[in-house]
């Protein structure tokens, strides 16, 4: 069982629920997050039910939940979160383009992948200032550097961003910049970086490990749930399998299987598993039709000089096919394409 305190408990509040469980025979672990505190219950459930818990000062909500992710489950979640992203909408009845450069390499060559995301129908600005790479010799992202250009383009385009953060000692400031941070697949079950995460106050993107379970993902999300932040936005990237003729294998599977298993939103990213521009698109279109909350793509405006990933990166003939796709087929599955920020954002 797992108490959710409301915004404006108080530690008098936390301390007497604590009482009462322990007082009960039970146990009580708190987690004190960013914009809430969350009490889990370790006991007799039947007997917890019988003190009132969800009458008592302070509480927000009492979810009983059987499914070892307690609070990223679906059991106690009549309806689907919806994430913002500093105004915009993933989730819901909203399917959200995220698109940008694999990697910010220059100012001018983020500001060119920006405005051709938005010509993609994006919403979202992603691109990596960090860089996690199988190579030590590959190249591994401008760091700050790389967040100030991200930041300018911001300011520029309107479009909020979405960048990697790769060390729990880096989270503090990539989150000084970046409206969402993302967790990758290589770092999916980084305990303290996911923790860390969720301390942070902004919306989280945790990428699937590449081979990683989907209970093994949403237990990745819970540690950050159990932080205090329920903005997750989980996203399915392709496994590692037997498969060559792809980059990795996409688990089409995996979005209405986790849609069934938890409240949270689903993306798909079919840039990282394709690893082929030309599968890109036809894998865009099989998420978007499955029921994906969004996609992430990759653009570049030269990507036969992209420091990083620039086989799988869209190019400007692909702009319009990409936003007719996701225009047309949101409408067909009864979502609506999340617009573009038309006005221009201030500093974070």
């Amino acid at each position: 069982m797992v108490i959710v305190m409301a915004p404006d408990a108080t530690a008098d509040n936390i301390d007497a629920l604590v009482e009462l469980v322990t007082s009960s025979g039970g146990e009580a672990y708190v987690t004190r997050g960013v914009s809430r505190t969350i009490i889990g219950l370790v006991g007799d459930v039947e007997r917890f039910q019988d003190l009132g818990l969800s009458a008592k000062p302070g509480v927000g909500d009492v979810l009983r939940i059987s499914a070892p992710y307690k609070l990223v489950s679906r059991e106690n979640h009549d309806s689907r979160t919806v994430v913002s992203v500093r105004g915009v909408p993933i989730g819901g009845e909203h399917m959200t383009v995220i698109a940008g450069p694999c990697a910010v390499e220059t100012p001018e060559q983020t500001l060119a992948a920006a405005h051709m995301a938005k010509a993609a129908g994006a919403a979202l600005l992603r691109g990596g200032a960090y860089k996690p790479r199988t190579s030590p010799y590959a190249f591994q992202g401008l760091g700050e550097q790389g967040l100030k250009i991200l930041s300018d383009v911001r300011a520029e385009t309107g479009m909020p961003i979405v960048t990697e953060v790769v060390d729990a000692a880096d989270v503090d400031l990539v989150a000084s910049y970046a409206d969402m941070l993302q967790i990758g697949t290589r770092n999916m079950q980084n305990f303290a970086l996911l923790q860390a995460a969720g301390d942070a106050g902004k919306p989280v993107l945790l990428k699937r490990g590449m081979s990683a379970t989907i209970e093994e993902w949403l237990m990745a999300a819970e540690y950050i749930a159990q932080r205090g932040n329920l903005d997750i936005v989980l996203c399915e990237r392709g496994i590692r399998t037997f498969e060559k003729a792809t980059r990795n294998t996409l688990d089409i599977s995996a979005v209405p299987v986790a849609q069934n298993l938890t409240h949270l939103p689903v993306i798909v990213d079919p840039s990282h598993s394709g690893g082929k521009r030309d599968l890109v698109l036809p894998l865009s279109r099989a998420a978007i039709a499955i029921g994906a909350d969004g996609i992430i793509v990759d653009v570049h405006p030269n990507p036969e000089t992209a420091l990083c990933d620039g086989p799988q990166a869209l190019v400007e003939e692909d702009l319009g096919v990409l936003r007719d796709v996701a225009g047309t087929l949101a409408t067909l599955s009864g979502r609506t394409l999340t617009p573009a920020p038309a006005r221009e954002l201030a500093d974070v």
